[in-house]
């Protein structure tokens, strides 16, 4: 029977999201989760619940998601109702934005600290993001198009793709009004980068005060550590095509100095 969501489903479809101590799949825990269960016959069931995640919730994340230490101090483990979550989730395919590279890898984690093995193989995964971007492609003829509803001749020719480029700024100046208008203004608001990095790719991110690898089989490892006991690490990092500033992170930690959190 088809859902009145017109998904013509042939098994229950759990869409979901993760709020989580922060990015690192392998280090980092869930401390809330929203689950929407839509059966086969179209009923639409959200479950809402929080978790105490058995450690501390960087300032960060608690910016991002507000979620905070005292505010899950007094909820259950996901440990303590694993077992009756993946009974829940039994038989279902799973949908979400972003879920096959963030939500489902820590989702399995967390599963496997409890002492489960929470199977994908046999589940269908649908994924927003992956939709979005396969339907809107990020290139400059696609930008082009969208922008001035005329298609880019002779595309990958340099000469072509640099006056197409203006053309598309000038588009989206015209269709966005609250674009800054100034060349700092762009900047910034082109600037990716996170409130948690410490230099300009995220190689390095703070994780509460500490700061740790961000990148790589030591992704979550305190920098100090990784000095103490993997020097190389860094000594192959200076011979790598990393930005400076990274370089000089890894440069200072085999001298035994690390980066300290400004509290201001």
């Amino acid at each position: 029977m088809s859902s009145k969501y017109d998904f013509n489903l042939k098994t229950p479809l759990v869409f979901f999201d993760l709020e989580t101590t922060g990015t690192n799949v392998m280090a980092d825990r869930i401390v809330e989760i929203c689950v929407a269960k839509l059966s086969i016959s179209g009923e639409l069931e959200v479950k809402t619940r929080r978790f105490n995640p058995e450690m501390r919730i960087p300032e960060d994340a608690s910016a991002i998601h507000g979620i905070y230490d005292a505010d899950v101090a007094d909820k259950p483990t996901f440990k303590s109702v694993s077992s009756s979550f993946m009974l829940y989730l039994e038989g279902c395919d799973l949908a979400g934005f972003n879920i096959k590279r963030f939500d489902v890898p820590l989702l399995i984690q967390e599963f496997k600290r409890s002492g489960l093995d929470f199977e994908i193989e046999n589940r269908k995964l649908i994924d927003m993001q992956t939709i979005y971007h396969k339907m809107e492609p990020r290139t400059l003829s696609a930008a082009y198009r969208f922008y001035s509803g005329k298609d880019l001749e002779d595309a990958h020719a340099a000469e072509a793709d640099v006056l197409a480029s203006i053309d598309v700024l000038r588009g989206q100046l015209e269709k966005y009004p609250d674009l800054p208008r100034d060349i700092d203004g762009l900047h910034e608001f082109c600037d990716q980068r996170q409130p948690n990095w410490i230099d300009s790719e995220g190689k390095f991110r703070w994780q509460g005060d500490v700061p740790i690898i961000a990148f790589g089989k030591n992704s979550g490892t305190p920098i100090k550590d990784i000095a103490e006991n993997n020097p190389g690490f860094f000594k192959w990092m200076l011979n790598a095509a990393f930005r400076k500033d990274a370089m000089k992170i890894a440069s200072d930690a085999l001298q035994g100095k690390f980066p300290v959190k400004n509290k201001q």
